[in-house]
């Protein structure tokens, strides 16, 4: 009896064949869409694959690219630093300006980078201080800060001396006559921020606090603490991608950036990572943002006016926000939960 008893369990459970459900990683998505946009293209307009267009859409991929790897990290917490645009052109202006009074380069591009990194301080401690979401207190410090520049720089573009000085000349290069050295830094912090999000304890902190804010506290992690430093590593990011502008560029001219912001976050979606927090995905953002240049590359070639760049910027954006919702609209009807948890 004992064994008939046991076994029938057994054979019960053996008999139960639950789904299996694969999984594919976030970044399939944009990898897939990225692969046939690049085989589609390369058929309709051959010179898309020529080595000088190739290198153009890696060389503009890239800046808005380390603004895109910050985002992952600031939206994985579920919030959203909408002033990253304008710490892009501030921390370029200043580096320019200490180049044009004889600071060395390498040590204006220093300050550049300490600057967004401060910036993005101040964002985290007005966030936590006054309680509220980052979107909201980055909404009035976007604001600020581009008010800054534009004193800074009086409206006008600046172009430091020295175009053949070793920092110009280290940023403007090209590996193997094709990969520009913008390019170059972004793959390098994309996979340095990979390894971060996903094998370290801040990584994994980051992720916490976005699935649940208060069940982090309640196991014990800075939360405050955690959303400071995601919103100073946002501005770190930023920063360094105005001072290789201003090496790569030799200039930074007043609209410069303006649309990187937008960008960002439309990669950041585009690549898996979600507004609803808990998960990110750095690689996923880098295909992101080849796939959104890949795009706005493709309206040139086939010689659609520039002026529509802007308005394909803002559709991408909607695009990539929509996708986001059906996903989690899909995700919550398929794990049993009502409507009513979608809303907010």
């Amino acid at each position: 009896m004992t064994r008939t008893d046991t076994a029938q369990p057994l054979a019960g459970s053996a008999n139960r064949r639950p789904g299996r459900h694969i999984r594919l990683p976030a970044e399939t998505g944009a990898a897939v869409g990225l692969a046939v946009l690049a085989g589609l293209l390369g058929w309709l307009q051959p010179s898309f694959f020529d080595p000088a267009n190739l290198s153009s859409l890696l060389g503009q991929a890239a800046l808005p690219g380390l603004l895109a790897i910050g985002m992952v990290f600031v939206l994985t917490m579920r919030d959203i630093d909408l002033s990253a645009g304008a710490v892009f052109h501030l921390a370029g202006v200043v580096a320019a300006l200490l180049m044009v009074a004889g600071i060395d380069p390498w040590l204006a591009a220093l300050a550049g980078i300490l600057l967004g990194a401060g910036l993005g301080l101040i964002n985290g401690l007005l966030a936590i201080t006054l309680r509220l979401p980052a979107m909201v207190v980055t909404l009035g410090t976007w604001w600020m800060i581009q008010g800054l520049s534009l004193a800074a720089g009086k409206g006008q573009t600046i172009a430091p001396p020295g175009a053949d000085s070793g920092f110009s000349t280290t940023l403007s290069g090209k590996a193997f006559a094709v990969v520009p050295a913008a390019c170059i830094v972004f793959v390098a912090l994309a996979l340095a921020l990979h390894v971060v999000l996903h094998r370290t304890r801040f990584g994994y902190r980051v992720q916490a606090v976005g699935s649940n804010r208060q069940a982090a506290a309640y196991a014990g992690i800075p939360t405050a603490k955690v959303r400071l430093l995601t919103l100073v590593l946002m501005g770190a990011m930023a920063g360094l991608a105005g001072v290789i502008h201003v090496g790569a560029n030799g200039a930074i001219a007043p609209g410069d950036g303006s649309s990187f912001m937008l960008l960002a976050i439309a990669a950041a979606i585009i690549g898996g990572t979600s507004l609803s927090g808990g998960h990110g995905s750095v690689v996923g953002a880098a295909i992101g943002i080849l796939l959104v240049q890949a795009i706005l590359s493709a309206m040139s070639l086939i010689g659609v006016d520039a002026a529509w760049s802007n308005f394909a910027t803002g559709a991408l954006t909607v695009l990539a926000l929509a996708v986001d919702r059906l996903f989690r609209l899909w995700r919550n009807r398929r794990a049993g939960h009502g409507e009513d948890n979608l809303l907010g």
